[in-house]
Formats: C-alpha cells, structure tokens, sequence
C-alpha cells in the first residue's frame, strides 16, 4: 500500500516536477566533473588526435557512398554530382565545426545530449539524445545488414538473400534472417567492451586498407574514364542548379557519424587540442576523397549508363580486362563498413552512457568497468538491440526510417552554440538571441519550401536567402558576446556565421526528406516525451531530493561532531 502511495503521489506532482526539472540546466564544470563520478570507473585517457582522426573517417567511410553516389549521379545531378558532395561537405564541416567547440568546453561522452542539456535544459538534451540514440540503432542495423550484400559480392555471389535464412512464417521485410549480421555486431560488442584504445587500432588499420581501396577506385577510375564523360551527353549539370541542391540533401548522409567522434572527448589525452582537428580533420578528408569518388565514376562512364544499385562495380565490369574489380569493390566496402559500425557503435554506447548518468534512464546503463574503462552494460544493452534489428528488418524499412533525427540533432547543437557563446557567456540578452534563433529558422524554411513550389521559386529564394544574410549580419553586429575565454580553448572563428549556416543548411536538408521520416519522427518523439514525463522526470527529481537531504544530513552530524 505504501508503495501505490508513493506511486499515486508522484502522479499527482507530475506538473510542479516537470516545471522544476524541464529547463534545469548543469554548468560544463558540474557536466564533467560530478556527473561524470556517477559511472564510478572513469573512462581511460588513451587516446590521441591521430585516433580521433581516424575514429572520424572510419566512421564516415561506410557503404554510404557507394549507394547514393551512382542513383545521384543518373538520376538527380548528372556529372556534377562532386558539387554535390562538396556543398554536403560544406554542410558537414560547419556542423562539425559547432561540435568541435562544444566538445573543448564540455569535454563528455554525452556528445550532442550534453552540449544541449548544459544550454536549453533537461528535457530538449533528453530529446535531442534519445533521437540520435535511436538513428544508431538503425543505422547501425542497416549497415550490418548492408555487410552481409557485400561481403556475398565480393565471392561473386549476385542473390540478395543468398547468405540469409528466409522463413516463411513470418511476414514480407522480417523473414529473411541476417545470421552474418548479427554475428558481426556481437563481434564488435565484445572488442568494444574489452578496450576503447584496442579497438581504435583495429578501426585504424582497417581504415588504412580502405584508405588504399579508395585510392585504387580514384586512380585506375581516372585512368581508364575520360573527361568527355563529363559533359556528355547533356552538360555537366544536365539537371540544373535544383538537381544539384536535392543531389547535395541525399548524398549528405554518406558523411553523418562525424559525430561519434565528439563521443570520445573524456578517452582523450588532450581534449583541446586533439578534438578541433579529430573532428574537424577527419571532415575534410573525407569530403576530399567523396569528391575524387565521384569524379573517378563520372569520367569512367557517361551518367546516363550508370548504375544505380551497384555504380562502382558496374562501371568497372563495363571495362575489358577489368571484370575483376568488382569483387575488389565488395571486399573494400565490406572493410568500410566494419570500420563504420564499430565507430558508430562506440559513439551510441556513450550516448546511452551520459543520459543515464543524468538518471533518464536506468542508472546501471552508466557503469562504467573498472578494469577495461569502458561503458560496458551500455555497450551491450545497445549491441543486443542492433541485433536484435539487424536479424529481422529488410534494409530498406530501417532506411525509411532514418535521417530526420540526425539533422534534427546537427541544427539544435547549431543553435545551442549561438545561445551558449552570445546569452549564456556574453552579455547579449537571452530573449535577443532567441529572436534571432526564431527569425533565422523561419527564413531558412521559407528558403527551402520556396524551392519547392515552382511559382514561387524564382522570387522566394532570393528574398528568404537575402533576409537570412541580412538578419545574420544585424546580429552579428548589435550582439555582445564580452567573455574570457581561457587562452587553451578552442572556438569558431567569424562568429555567429558558420553556426548561422548549419543551421540553414540543415533546415534545407530537413525539408528534403520523404513523409516516412517525418511519421517515424513523430511516433518517437510522443514516445520521448511520455517516457521522459512517465519516468525521466520523477526519477531527477527524487535523486536530486534524496541529494539535498543526504546532503543535510551529512552536514548536521558534522555539526554533532
């Protein structure tokens, strides 16, 4: 009875806690310090920039490239697919460039989830975390299934379920059974619980050989393409400027899981330092070689005879002599792959690992082992989960429900550094920056749907471009942002433009996507919220009770004594 007591108690106080804990906000010092003592063990500082570099490349040389680039190429942007990639580079760099600076204040494991938390409170770092949790896990189960095509094609094996059990009891998408899969995320589970440094060697190594693999694909493409294949049979932007733009939404996601490497800042042996390049590095070199990739493909064919299932092994077997090949393009992808998993799998374990900490969820996901320093039941909890997704879902009902939440994330960490650097460090008033945040929202919107409706596409780009720029300029002249930045810290140059332009780049991104992210977007963002007003709330807040007395007591006996 004392129990339901309790119970229907803390129902009853659900309004008055979730007024006290949605917008309660922690300091960087209290982030790092007293929360991260709650995991006991602390994560080992093992780790340098060059890991982080290669954390961060081996994270975004997944199979991403190898699907979108050819389906771009013929149908979306022709031969300028590469415009494509560097304006989805751009994009990227900015986003990084946002995380890098949080990630040198707030130098957690929580990434995204902290940097929001510490800025806009509770509930928006529980909100924004828990989506990107969530596109892990499905990512990560649509990768491991993507392993197990490749992998088959690289034995020359052409059958899409060929390595997998079909099962006729259960329903179309969820009855071929990925064993490969599965085998490969336990795997992976199991080296990332044993030690973080050991697994950023093995992630090193295998994103040498796939370095080299790129450079194969570069080399002998450009060697055997010709630059004709450029401008033929229609121009190098066949689609024009609009093909280009919707070429850049889609092939953006080859680049998601920079990200994962701002996760690390706590195994880090310089966090100032070793983050701004890591992150930020590992961006660049990736847009550089995406670039190549997809010139080396243009040149090799004309765009209009381009695959789009399997661009970079059908281009190759169109060559004499070079049939081959396309067996080294499996092989080669599967090594991506299986270095893209293991980084984003890392990346998701810490996330879950930080918002426990904060007590939204369960308390014993934020253990970490005293012996390996490594987030283990977390680790495991995450990798059971990707397992369980990856053996059952068809991969294109988990790439239907992916994305929204990553760009979601990318923005707020946008806004929440502008907040951050000119309200909560500067002297500007915080109602000034949150008009602005509000403004530059909507003239970024009125952008990318003027884009889409053709009578006013002419006149509506340029008006909502022009007022973007222009609010940008005002704010970045009347806001005040007088703070003492210790001398160690890095920050974003030319403030507020580069946070300004991730955040419109990926409002423009955002409104890309199909109605099926949206809806998925929707379903899991009631969940959250219930979650969060069922559980989240009344666990913080009874913690932070029992604090304040065990508190209050410990300084009456001192008293006593």
């Amino acid at each position: 009875m004392a129990a339901l007591r309790d119970m229907l108690l803390s129902i009853a106080q659900t309004p008055h806690r979730l007024r006290r804990r949605a917008l309660v906000t922690w300091t960087p010092a209290q982030e790092t310090n007293e929360v991260r003592n709650r995991s006991g063990a602390r994560m080992k500082r093992r780790l340098e920039w060059y890991d982080l570099v290669g954390l961060g490349v081996g994270g975004m040389l997944g199979a991403g490239v190898f699907v979108t680039t050819g389906r771009v190429a013929r149908d979306t942007a022709g031969p300028a697919v590469f415009v494509s990639y560097v304006i989805a580079g751009v994009s990227a760099l900015l986003s990084s460039l946002c995380y890098a600076e949080f990630a040198v204040r707030v130098p957690a494991a929580g990434g995204a989830f902290s940097y929001l938390r510490v800025t806009f409170g509770e509930f928006v770092g529980f909100f924004g975390g828990a989506n990107i949790l969530m596109e892990y896990v499905l990512s990560n189960a649509a990768v491991a299934r993507s392993f197990t095509d490749y992998l088959a094609s690289t034995f020359g094996v052409k059958e899409p379920n060929a390595w997998r059990i079909v099962v006729d009891c259960i329903p179309e998408g969820y009855n071929a059974l990925d064993v490969p899969a599965v085998v490969l995320i336990l795997l992976l589970t199991a080296c990332l619980c044993y030690s973080t440094k050991e697994s950023s060697m093995l992630n090193m190594v295998i994103t040498v050989f796939h370095l080299l693999f790129f450079v194969f694909i570069i080399v002998v493409g450009m060697w055997n393409g010709s630059a004709k294949n450029l401008v033929r049979p229609h121009g190098l932007a066949p689609y024009g400027v609009r093909g280009v733009l919707d070429g850049a939404a889609i092939v953006y996601f080859s680049y998601i899981g920079y990200d994962s490497a701002s996760t690390m800042a706590e195994e880090i042996r310089d966090p100032a330092r070793a983050l701004p390049v890591g992150i930020a590095g590992s961006v660049l070199i990736v847009s550089a070689l995406y670039c190549l990739m997809s010139i080396a493909l243009c040149v090799m064919l004309p765009y209009t005879e381009i695959s789009e299932a399997a661009p970079f092994s059908s281009a190759f077997r169109t060559k004499a002599g070079w049939r081959w090949a396309s067996n080294v393009v499996g092989a080669g992808a599967s090594l991506g792959i299986v270095a893209s998993l293991l980084v984003a799998m890392l990346g998701q374990a810490r996330y879950l690992c930080v918002i426990a900490r904060a007590r939204l969820v369960p308390s014993w996901l934020a253990k970490v082992h005293p012996s390996t320093g490594t987030p283990m039941n977390a680790t495991i909890f995450l990798g059971f989960c990707t397992a369980s997704i990856s053996l059952f879902t068809e991969l294109q009902i988990v790439f239907e429900m992916i994305s929204i939440g990553t760009l979601l994330v990318f923005y707020l960490v946008a806004n929440a550094l502008i907040y951050h650097r000119y309200a909560k460090l500067g002297t500007s008033r915080p109602l000034h920056v949150l008009l602005f945040l509000f403004v530059l929202t909507l003239s970024s919107l009125g952008f990318s749907l003027s884009r889409k409706m053709d009578g006013w596409c002419r006149w509506g780009m340029p008006l909502f471009g022009a007022i973007t720029v222009a609010i940008t300029a005002l704010f970045h002249c009347t806001a005040r942002q007088d703070f003492a930045a210790p001398t160690t810290e890095w920050l974003v140059p030319v403030m507020p433009w580069p946070a300004a332009a991730s955040v419109f780049l990926n409002v423009f991104l955002i409104t890309t996507l199909n109605t099926r992210s949206y809806q998925r977007f929707g379903i899991w963002s009631l969940v959250i919220t219930v979650f969060y007003v069922c559980y989240g709330v009344h666990s913080t807040y009874t913690a932070e009770e029992n604090e304040i007395v065990n508190a209050m007591v410990h300084h009456a006996n001192l008293d006593i004594s």
